[in-house]
């Protein structure tokens, strides 16, 4: 049987709302209850650091993915560590057979995950479902900014369909 893995797009920082971490504990559970092993970028910090306590403590395979330069952030239980010359390796190896992509609530490298996983799967390189977690509206102007695309003809409703919207981590779970 072919391994299962959900890799996980969030933020490395410490200073967000406690409910976007809560969030992803139950999303990351939800993988884990379902077969999944979890990627992230492997870190120690902010909702990665979540990500991996929560596939730890589920006693799920947790796989972290990091660049050279940011050696002494990595999560000390992955169950493997791999490292990457630059942020292009990391991606891509963080994809690395992956059924699934889910953006959780972040930042500016968590819009750069999403966005080349949304651009591969348009193209036929990534095979895997694309999913974001709009808990509490964070992604709202996400969902405006592709309907937008849409609307202006610069994506097609197709392509804009390949990433799922969910509102909840319940919601978000029915992918697994």
């Amino acid at each position: 049987m072919t391994e299962k893995k959900a890799v996980f797009f969030c933020s490395a920082s410490s200073e967000i709302d406690p409910k976007y971490n809560q969030a992803a504990r139950e999303v990351v559970r939800a993988a884990c209850l379902a077969g999944y092993s979890i990627v992230s970028g492997g870190s120690f910090r902010g909702t990665m650091g979540v990500v991996c306590d929560t596939a730890t403590q589920m006693g799920a395979k947790c796989y972290g993915v990091l660049p050279t330069f940011m050696k002494g952030m990595e999560y000390e239980g992955l169950t493997e560590l791999t490292w990457t010359e630059d942020m292009a390796e990391r991606k891509d190896k963080m994809r690395e057979g992956a059924s699934v992509a889910v953006a959780l609530p972040g930042g500016i490298g968590t819009m750069d995950e999403f966005f080349e996983t949304l651009v591969l799967a348009k193209l036929g390189k990534f095979d895997g479902r694309v999913a974001v977690l709009d808990y509490a509206g964070f992604f709202e102007p996400l969902r405006a900014l592709l309907d937008h695309f849409v609307a202006t003809g610069m994506l097609t409703p197709e392509d804009r369909a390949r990433a799922e919207f969910a509102s909840t981590p319940e919601e978000l779970a029915k992918i697994f």
